[in-house]
C-alpha cells in the first residue's frame, strides 16, 4: 500500500509517497514525470517514513545539509537503481556532470563506456527529488540541463546548497525549459 502527503516548500507544493520499506516518491507539483508510478488507490496519511522525510525537507530548506536519510525505496530498472545510488553518493553543495557518473557506471559495471545519454534518461526518471540529487548533475559544458522540476528550481536548490556556479549557465533551448 502507498500512502501520499503533502510538503509547502519554498518552491512550491511537494508531494510525497511512501509504502512500507520507505519513500517511493517526492515531486514538486506539476513536474515531469509527476506522481510516475504512484499506485491509484494511495490514501493520503502521514505514516512515520514521510514524517521523517518532511523534517528531512524542513532542515534542508533551512539550508543545512541533512545528516539522516529516511529509508527509500524507489521503483525503478536495476540501471535507473545504479543511477540514483551514484546521485546519493554526490556531496551536498557539489556537482556532477551526466558524463562523470557515465564513467563512475562503467568503472562499477566494469564495462568501457556507458551512455551519458542514457545516464540523462535515468537522471530525469528519478522519482524521489531532492534525496535522491539530480539536481547535482550538470552538463559537460556547465549548461543546468535535464532537471525534470525545471531549471529554475535546479538553480534554487544549488544556490541553496551553496554550490560553486562558475560556469554554470542556463541554456537558451534545451531539455530543462
Amino acid at each position: 500500500m502507498q500512502y501520499i502527503s503533502r510538503y509547502a516548500s519554498p518552491l512550491g507544493e511537494i508531494l510525497l509517497a511512501a509504502d512500507e520499506a520507505g519513500l517511493t516518491g517526492l515531486w514538486f507539483a506539476g513536474q515531469k514525470y509527476f506522481a510516475r508510478g504512484l499506485d491509484a488507490a494511495a490514501a493520503e496519511r502521514e505514516t512515520p517514513v514521510i514524517a521523517q522525510a518532511k523534517q528531512w525537507l524542513d532542515g534542508y530548506f533551512a539550508g543545512r545539509a541533512p545528516a539522516c536519510t529516511p529509508p527509500l525505496h524507489p521503483a525503478g530498472t536495476p540501471f535507473q537503481r545504479a543511477v540514483w545510488d551514484i546521485l546519493r553518493a554526490i556531496p551536498y553543495g557539489q556537482t556532477m556532470t551526466y558524463g562523470a557518473v557515465a564513467a563512475q557506471l562503467a568503472a562499477q559495471r566494469g564495462v568501457p563506456r556507458v551512455s551519458a545519454q542514457a545516464v540523462g534518461g535515468a537522471v530525469g526518471r528519478n522519482p524521489i527529488s531532492i534525496l535522491v540529487p539530480c539536481h547535482r548533475v550538470v552538463g559537460a559544458d556547465g549548461s543546468l540541463t535535464g532537471y525534470a522540476g525545471g531549471v529554475d528550481k535546479k538553480l534554487a536548490l544549488l544556490t541553496l546548497e551553496g554550490a560553486d556556479l562558475t560556469g554554470l549557465f542556463v541554456p537558451r533551448r534545451g531539455t530543462a525549459l
